[in-house]
């Protein structure tokens, strides 16, 4: 039998398939175990359904973890719903405080009107309104 070239671009193609498959779930095995590793109690955490709380206890047998959501709610949550650990951010300092709202002068978003900067138009800024809408 002999193999003519398409049969070993296929085996070719398939046995590439098969290592990235491989590969793959090596990579999420990595992933969960890292994650598994990070989840103890004190850490702050999300759950799937997007519930965010700190851990207060892991019960390793029954595979329950002891979630305090807001002070005083506690939730027993599945191990396995515990879907990332969260890492505090880096807040950089307030560059563009002083920097203006927009750059025509309006208010930011949930800055109020009154407490926005007033723009002053001038008879220039009409008369190039007009000539655009002339065109």
């Amino acid at each position: 039998m002999t193999l003519d070239p398409f049969t070993i671009i296929m085996l070719a193609v398939l046995a590439v398939l098969i290592f990235f498959m491989f590969r793959n779930s090596r990579k999420r095995q990595a992933e969960a175990q890292k994650l598994q590793s990070s989840v103890v109690p004190g850490a702050k955490v999300m759950t799937n359904s997007g519930v965010f709380g700190t851990i207060l206890s892991i019960d390793e047998d029954e595979n329950q973890v002891l979630l305090e959501t807001t002070p005083g709610t506690v939730l027993t949550v599945h191990r396995q719903t515990v879907s990332r650990v969260v890492e505090p951010v880096a807040v950089e300092g307030d560059d563009d405080a002083d920097a203006p709202s927009t750059l025509e002068g309006g208010p930011e978003f949930g800055e109020r009107v009154e407490d926005a900067p007033i723009v002053e138009a001038t008879a220039d800024d009409a008369t190039d309104l007009k000539k655009k809408s002339d065109d």
